[in-house]
């Protein structure tokens, strides 16, 4: 065997390894995982809009932390670039009082629904095991399952002089809206097909919670408050790439 023959394998045996970690154009990677979300939130006033506008004075609302399962689908067009596709299980958010609607404890709860698309952009060699990346993208958000407690209920109730709750309601319907998404993390892959991801997201997000009051069926006062959720959502998950 000459020596050229035996550089060369010894080349390839050395190679070998490394090309089989390789990300590169048309791989896919699917992820699933833990994902946090922590609203750095803030809130305008609770202002009745009609019959006669009005603000709730020192009234004030907090967005409580949530977890749920995520999920992620990425394709690389290259080594380096990346298009991902987030979901997971919509996170139930709990809306507490503040300030003069403090005493009322427990607002409402939601289900908050963000599928969002990034491109990324991975450091290091396709082959390196250990990958930083960062992200950008948009997301777009909307609710569901928005309900009110009784204590809100019954407030608003005695505060526009309505009978009972059980003779009047009030419902809530949060606007939808885009957002972008920036993003850092990462990756490390064990072997060929298995690794783990780390990311940090932050959503410059903000809604409107509009509510509808009404006395026997009867729509009889409406309001509204505004808010900002900004949610920070670290994500850690197990990866597969095929």
């Amino acid at each position: 065997m000459t020596k050229t023959t035996i550089l060369v394998l010894a080349a390839v045996a050395a190679l070998g390894p490394g090309s089989a970690l390789a990300q590169k154009a048309g791989d896919w990677q699917l992820g699933a995982g833990w994902l946090h979300l922590i609203p750095q939130d803030s809130s305008k006033p609770l202002t009745f809009t009609s019959p006669v506008a009005a603000v709730v004075p020192g009234s004030g609302a907090k967005v409580g932390n949530s977890d749920t399962l995520g999920l992620h689908l990425t394709y690389f067009i290259d080594s380096q670039w990346a298009l991902e596709g987030v979901l997971g299980v919509p996170p139930k958010f709990k809306l507490d009082g503040q300030g003069t609607l403090g005493p009322i404890g427990e607002l409402g709860t939601a289900r908050q629904w963000s599928p969002a698309l990034l491109a990324k952009y991975y450091f290091n060699e396709g082959q390196a095991k250990f990958r930083p990346y960062i992200g950008i993208g948009a997301t777009y958000v909307w609710y569901s399952d928005v309900n009110l407690t009784r204590g809100l209920q019954g407030a608003l109730a005695s505060r526009l002089g309505l009978p009972p709750s059980a003779l009047s309601a009030t419902t809530a319907k949060l606007d939808s809206s885009f957002a972008a998404v920036l993003n850092a993390g990462v990756a490390y892959q064990f072997d060929p097909h298995w690794g783990m991801a780390f990311s940090v997201s932050y959503i410059p997000l903000k809604t409107t919670a509009k509510l509808t009051t009404t006395a026997r069926g009867i729509p009889v006062a409406n309001s509204e408050a505004r808010l900002k959720l900004n949610p920070i959502a670290p994500y850690l998950a197990v990866t597969y790439k095929f």
